[in-house]
C-alpha cells in the first residue's frame, strides 16, 4: 500500500532531519546494496553456516563415527557453522566502523557542545509538533 502524500512529506522531512543530526548514522553500510564488501561477507558467512548445518544433520544419518559412537561429521559441521558466525561477527564490527570513533561517543575533537548552544534533536523537534497538535485543537 502506497504511503499517502502527506506520510510521505513527513517521512522525507525526517530523512532530511536524521541527516541533518547525525550523517556518519543515516549513511550507516546497512542501506547498501550486494556490492559492499561486508554484505559479501555476510552472505558468505550465511552460505558456511547453511553448509555447516548439512554437514551437522549429515553426521547423525551417515554411519561414519568415531571411537565411541561420537558423530565426526557432526562435529565438522559444528566448526564449520561456528566458523560461519565469527567471520559475520566479523563483517558486522568492520561494517560499523567501532574502531573508527575520534573521540568520546563519536564526537569528533571530543568536546560535546554546550546545553546552550546546541540545536534540538530529532525527538525534541518531534515532540513539539506533536504537542503543538493538540495545543491548535
Amino acid at each position: 500500500m502506497p504511503l499517502s502524500e502527506h506520510e510521505q512529506r513527513v517521512l522525507d522531512e525526517i530523512e532530511s532531519a536524521l541527516y541533518a543530526e547525525d550523517p556518519k548514522f543515516a549513511s550507516a553500510p546497512w542501506g547498501k546494496g550486494l556490492r559492499s564488501p561486508s554484505s559479501r561477507a555476510g552472505l558468505q558467512a550465511a552460505a558456511l553456516f547453511v553448509a555447516g548445518l548439512v554437514l551437522l544433520v549429515l553426521g547423525v544419518v551417515l554411519p561414519i563415527k568415531f571411537p565411541g559412537s561420537f558423530p565426526i561429521v557432526s562435529l565438522l559441521g559444528f566448526v564449520v557453522m561456528f566458523a560461519a558466525g565469527i567471520r559475520w561477527l566479523w563483517s558486522s564490527d568492520a561494517a560499523s566502523g567501532a574502531r573508527g570513533r575520534s573521540g568520546p561517543r563519536g564526537v569528533k575533537g571530543g568536546r560535546q557542545p554546550s546545553r546552550g548552544s546546541r540545536k534540538p534533536g530529532l525527538s525534541e523537534r518531534m515532540e513539539n509538533r506533536f504537542r503543538r497538535r493538540f495545543e491548535q485543537e
